[in-house]
């Protein structure tokens, strides 16, 4: 045997490819345990739980973060339904509001433009109170600016014609107040009247000719609208509040914000979507973020698995590292094989937590509703989350990014062990065989 030895180091065999057929097949081979392998079953168990970490941390973190896209995108929307892209905000009112929509509709990003007021007032039915944001609108215009036409569950904006003191509620506050379409409510707004018994709140009952529900408990519990008309009459104003702006693309609204601030004719604060909700969407990127660095150190935890493993595979499989370089395999196609065997565990784990993850994202809207109803419970609690339901958004971006950071970590952990092998010391490894 020393004999052959000598003979095939003097005669060494070339070179291997980078990846030669029989690199691959070893490694192949070392990634299955024969049944009754004993030791060698343990090794394939241990690979088998790094596999399955892998699969749990890149489907899980796809699923989080196509929710959090989701759950962005449709937090935006439902605003900006009701809300507009950027509000030109007198100080404390302005005049002449069709000035400042004219100089609005000089930029040609400004696509619509209607005036508001706005006041705060305690809504009364009965015996219930609730507080809520009185806002006057021009129905004629309304729609223009924001999307809450759409969801009206009855009546419509065009009901609130100007000096019959009509009101649209938002659905969540006329359940509190216990009242439906063609009921009176009672508006107290805290501008008081001064009499000689001192000053009573001013008083002016409604009719509830609309009800909207958005989707969002910010809005669909603690907004009202009436005509602008009727608003100015309700908080003895001469002027609005401000003119609310649609623009052709809502992520252009900080750049346009700032253009407006140099031509507007008045003195006048310019505020735009992302300042008026800034809270919302940092909340939820931060969450993102956050989620994805704890779902990342599950895949890591699982790459560390991947490293015992091999470490495992290494010592117990050091005669065959010696006879493989007695006959003539040289250190880097031994480190190959055991790259291999680590890579392919990432890449098996990888492909079927994508799979997986890719597969629940697209069907959340099925699976989130069944498991409410299996454990009789609801996930998302609307007055705290501000929707009820579990939206997702699925980005081809974040799933690339996802199985490209779970393929490193794999790679990575395979580096060390498969460098051990490379420094097997044939001699020392067959002294005992």
């Amino acid at each position: 045997m020393l004999a052959a030895a000598f003979v095939l180091r003097r005669s060494p065999l070339p070179e291997p490819a980078p990846l030669s057929p029989y690199e691959l097949a070893v490694g192949l081979r070392y990634t299955r345990a024969r049944r009754g392998a004993g030791r060698n079953s343990f090794i394939s168990f241990i690979a088998l739980v790094s596999m399955a970490g892998i699969v749990l941390g890149v489907a899980a973190l796809i699923v989080v973060l196509s929710v959090m896209n989701g759950f962005q995108d449709e937090l935006r929307t439902r605003i900006l339904a009701v809300a507009s892209h950027i509000e030109v905000r007198g100080l404390p009112t302005i005049a002449d509001d069709a000035a400042v929509a004219a100089a609005a509709l000089a930029n040609p990003r400004v696509k619509a433009a209607a005036p508001y007021v706005l006041g705060q007032a305690m809504l009364s039915s009965g015996d219930v109170n609730r507080g809520a944001l009185v806002r006057g609108v021009d129905p004629a215009r309304e729609d223009s600016v924001a999307d809450i036409g759409r969801h009206m569950r009855g009546g419509a904006l065009a009901d609130l014609a100007p000096g019959e003191f009509g009101i649209v509620l938002g659905g969540d506050l006329a359940r509190a107040l216990g009242t439906t379409m063609g009921e009176n409510v009672v508006v107290i707004t805290p501008q008081g009247n001064v009499t000689a018994a001192g000053t009573l709140p001013r008083l002016k009952t409604f009719k509830v000719v609309g009800i909207f529900e958005v989707g969002m408990y910010e809005f669909d519990s603690g907004l009202a609208l009436i005509n602008i008309d009727d608003a100015k009459k309700l908080y003895r104003l001469d002027g609005v509040s401000g003119v609310r702006l649609k623009l052709d693309d809502l992520y252009a609204a900080p750049i346009v914000a700032r253009e407006l601030l140099r031509t507007l004719p008045v003195d006048a604060e310019v505020r735009d979507w992302t300042r008026n909700h800034a809270n919302f969407f940092r909340a939820v990127q931060i969450e993102k973020r956050v989620m994805f660095i704890i779902l990342t150190l599950i895949i890591a935890v699982a790459a560390f698995n991947i490293v015992s493993a091999q470490v495992m595979t290494v010592t117990d499989k050091q005669a065959d590292i010696a006879i493989l370089r007695t006959l003539g395999a040289t250190p880097a196609s031994i480190m190959v094989i055991f790259v291999v065997q680590g890579a392919l565990i990432g890449v098996i784990g990888t492909a079927t937590g994508v799979a997986c993850g890719v597969l629940i994202a697209l069907n959340i809207d099925v699976i989130v509703p069944a498991l409410e109803r299996l454990f009789n419970t609801q996930f998302l609690d609307k007055t705290v989350y501000y929707i009820g339901d579990l939206p997702s958004d699925l980005q081809r971006g974040d799933v690339l990014t996802i199985a490209g950071i779970a393929l490193l970590l794999a790679l990575l952990a395979t580096i060390y062990p498969a460098w051990r092998a490379a420094r097997v010391n044939p001699a020392e490894a067959l002294r005992y065989e």
